[in-house]
């Protein structure tokens, strides 16, 4: 029976302390906040997208840095080996739009129980207010964990066999994942590659932004460019906020343009009516137009805008608001519809940690043995979940890859 210490109780650290445990190993898991899983209290909304129903395969697609990483982890324990394990412990799902699995009652607080019964019943040792602040090696392989209880600062002192580190990335520090984990592995000798905020809102500079906070689009092509180039193009929906804009199109759009946007600004438009070609909508504006000939163009639009978005866009039509339809000049038409066809605004740049989903950057995959989880350069010493340099769009890929990188770490430890 080895000596196993996990540092960190979110996805990532409770799967591989389950497993670790399911092999019999002796199992200490630490988490520095009161509770376990803070983080994937918040995932989904609250609800916990906790995977995808896609084929496994399709999984790796999802992954903007180092896919090929995953293979061994997640074809160990895929999307559908997750939702057994949840359901055999007495967690029903259900499936969603775009494929992401929830549980039946909305709430990501059954996810976290599932697992504290089952570690209980592993009879897995938590210490909850306990934050790991040095490891120990000797001759190349990790001796000991140290760590510091709150509320009175007690340090305490575990010799381990296998130390498996899950203390998360940088995003929602207030959940605890504040990157302290990452000095430790520097320290150890580990190269931890740039980190930055990933399915993350952005800022804009148009001022008209923020007159419709907390507008929601459904049913929108949001297209982004850098100078002619166009970087990313989908249909689904967004939501604008005081600073910019948010929503799941804009969280993977931010995957997918974070090299450029701390650079330069970005120009952005959104296709408001993407079902209609333009001479469709042409049509429609006409119709709209010779039915309403005697009203003000201020009143024209209410059936196909929602209402927050009627000013602005009659203000950046240039068409004067008490003009009668009947006077809409063809040429006034033509930039109407060029504006629901592409909505325009500037992108400036990302929010912060504080509001990303997840951290781009973490430990080099190359220092690490994908087929183990463990460190090529400390032996004893695994990675799981955000610590690592992966990450996924939205749609349940990010947990997905906790919990499949926890159960190898757990399982090889």
């Amino acid at each position: 029976m080895a000596k196993v210490v996990v540092a960190g109780g979110g996805a990532a650290g409770m799967m591989a302390a389950v497993r670790a445990a399911e092999r019999g190993h002796d199992v200490t898991l630490l988490e520095q906040n009161e509770k376990l899983g803070k983080k994937v209290y918040i995932t989904g909304k609250g609800r916990c997208n906790l995977t995808n129903g896609c084929d496994t395969e399709d999984i790796f697609a999802q992954f903007q840095s180092n896919p090929r990483f995953l293979y061994s982890s997640i074809y160990t324990f895929d999307n559908y080996r997750v939702m057994d394990f949840f359901k055999e412990h007495g967690l029903k799902l259900k499936e969603e739009r775009g494929g992401r699995i929830f549980p039946v009652s909305d709430h990501a607080s059954d996810v976290i129980r599932t697992l504290s019964q089952y570690l209980k019943q592993l009879r897995v040792e938590v210490c909850l207010q306990t934050k790991l602040i040095s490891v120990k090696t000797k001759d190349g392989r990790v001796t000991e964990a140290e760590a510091i209880a709150y509320p009175g600062k007690e340090k305490k002192t575990w010799p381990v066999d296998g130390l498996i580190l899950a203390g998360g990335g940088c995003s929602y520090p207030q959940t605890g994942s504040d990157g302290n984990q990452f000095a430790l592995c520097q320290k150890l000798g580990h190269t931890v590659t740039p980190l930055r905020p990933a399915l993350v809102p952005f800022n804009t500079k148009e001022d008209y932004i923020p007159q419709m906070m907390g507008l929601s689009l459904k049913n929108v092509t949001l297209t982004i460019f850098d100078g002619k180039k166009r970087l990313y193009e989908e249909f689904g929906e967004m939501l604008f906020t005081h600073f910019g804009v948010s929503g799941p199109l804009v969280l993977s759009a931010s995957s997918k343009v974070r090299e450029c946007t701390p650079q330069r600004p970005l120009t952005a438009q959104i296709d408001l009516k993407p079902a209609l070609d333009q001479e469709k909508l042409d049509r429609r504006l006409q119709r709209m137009i010779s039915e309403g000939a005697n009203k003000q163009f201020k009143n024209l639009l209410s059936g196909l805008l929602p209402a927050k978005m009627l000013p602005v866009v009659i203000s950046l039509s240039g068409i004067d608001p008490e003009k009668k339809g009947n006077a809409i000049t063809k040429e006034e038409r033509a930039g109407l519809l060029k504006l629901l066809k592409a909505f325009p605004f500037t992108i400036t740049g990302t929010r912060g940690f504080a509001e990303a989903i997840i951290t781009k950057g973490g430990i080099s995959v190359k220092e690490v043995d994908p087929s183990t989880m463990e460190s090529k350069i400390i032996q004893g010493l695994y990675f799981a979940g955000e610590m690592l340099d992966i990450d996924a769009l939205t749609g349940g890929f990010n947990l997905q890859a906790a919990w499949s990188t926890g159960y190898l770490a757990g399982e090889c430890v």
